[in-house]
Formats: C-alpha cells, structure tokens, sequence
C-alpha cells in the first residue's frame, strides 16, 4: 500500500513511517521545511519518498497537496501532524487536515490524529481564529478535527475515515514523563491504514489503542459537522464536496 505520513520528522508520525515502511509499503513522508529533511533521512534511506511544506499556511498545505498528488494517489493517509500550542494550533491540527483532504487525491483510508483532550473542547466555532493570529486551544483543535474526521465519514461513505487517540505518550509534545505506551500511540493509526481486520475497515470511528472509544457527542452531530464544514471552506476558498467520487 501506498501510504502518506504528515508530520513525519519525529515522533508518532516519525514511528509509524518507520513501521509501515518495515512491513514492506511505500511511504512518504512530511517535514515542515527543507532543513529538516536530515531528520528523515533514515526513513529515505529505505525507500520513502519526501514531500515539503509548512502546514501552518494555506498556500504551502495545497503545494503538499500537489506534491502528493504528483507522485500518485495515496491509499491511505494519516493526518499526524499536531502543534499542542501557540498561533499554529488551529491551522496546522485543522485546517491542514482538512486542505489536504479536499484538494488530494481520496485515498480509500484516512486516519486523523485525535486526543482524549477533545472531550475538553468546546463545539462554538464563533471565536475560532482559523488564521491563527492568536494563540490557538488544543483540546478545541482536537474537537474539531475529530469532527471533521466524522462528517468525510458521513458525507464520503466508500472512504473510511477514522480519528485515532494514541494516548499520552512520550513524544517531544508528549514530554519523557507520559505515562501512556509509545508503540500502542502509533499502532493504531498503521491498523487503520493497513489492516484487512473488518473492524480497521470501518468508517467514522473514534479509536484508542485498536478499541472503539466514546468521543464528544458533538463531533457525531451533523449539523455541528456542516458548519465546521461551512467555516474552513469559507476560510480556505476550498469547498470539501466539490472533489469528485473518482478523486478528480
């Protein structure tokens, strides 16, 4: 399988780039900008292909969109990359997710990072800063990101869309002290872009460690999903149903 990786110069992004590509799929993998490119070195060496660009902006998400597009349509895509705070929260744990589901190629599998701190955000999209001129919060990026993971799985029925919490685990966001699994984090996002398990084939779920988990209710509320839906396309001038069932 062909399988792409946002956010992939560390961490779970990092892991599960190197786990897929151990079991023998193509990759490729993401960094912010080209200086990073040593920290993925590794994962190059064997056999991953690269893309570049900095999710915090609109124009260089759609110029990864077009580099992914280039090398070919993905089978399945995670959607790793996270920022826990500062301006970036909002446009790189949504915005970006969202971009690059609408303007690439669908996938048959999309998997979008989550937490267990989205029950922590609150579903009022009044004063949401998609511009991320202020500092952003995380666990109402986590909301809204689960949600959008939830309305691709209602309004794309043939692609299963999926949000993953990996738990508190010792990453650089995480800190070394996290008390949570390092390889269950990131295991789950591999099942549920790989896996043949009828269960990793399933759509519109909210999964910790292989289990489905009861998420906020308001990410499964349709009406909640349409006007998150409304405000990134009205944000990014990129309306999400428009991209044909074929992809094109």
């Amino acid at each position: 399988m062909r399988i792409f990786v946002t956010g992939s110069a560390d961490g779970l992004g990092r892991a599960a780039a190197h786990e897929l590509l151990r079991a023998g799929h193509d990759v490729v993998v993401h960094v912010r900008q080209a200086d990073r490119r040593d920290a993925v070195r590794g994962l190059l060496d064997r056999g991953a292909e690269l893309v570049i660009g900095d999710l915090a902006d609109v124009a260089q998400t759609r110029q990864v969109a077009d580099q992914v597009n280039a090398l070919g349509r993905m089978d399945a895509v995670i959607h790793n990359a996270g920022v826990y705070s500062g301006p970036a929260v909002i446009p790189v744990n949504v915005v970006a997710p969202y971009l690059l589901t609408a303007c690439m190629l669908r996938p048959e599998r999309l998997v979008y990072l989550s937490s267990g701190m989205h029950r922590g955000g609150r579903p009022d999209l009044a004063h949401v800063d998609w511009a991320g001129t202020r500092v952003g919060n995380y666990s109402d990026s986590k909301l809204l990101v689960t949600t959008l993971a939830m309305a691709v799985a209602r309004l794309w029925p043939d692609t299963a869309s999926n949000a993953v919490d990996p738990g508190w685990v010792p990453t650089r966001m995480g800190g070394p002290s996290a008390p949570d699994d390092l390889r269950l984090g990131h295991l789950t996002q591999e099942w549920l872009a790989t896996s043949d398990d009828p269960r990793a084939r399933h759509t519109g779920g909210y999964w910790h460690h292989q289990r489905r988990a009861t998420a906020h209710p308001a990410v499964h509320d349709a009406d909640f999903q349409s006007r998150l839906l409304d405000e990134l396309a009205r944000f990014t001038g990129i309306t999400l149903p428009d991209i044909g069932r074929d992809g094109t």
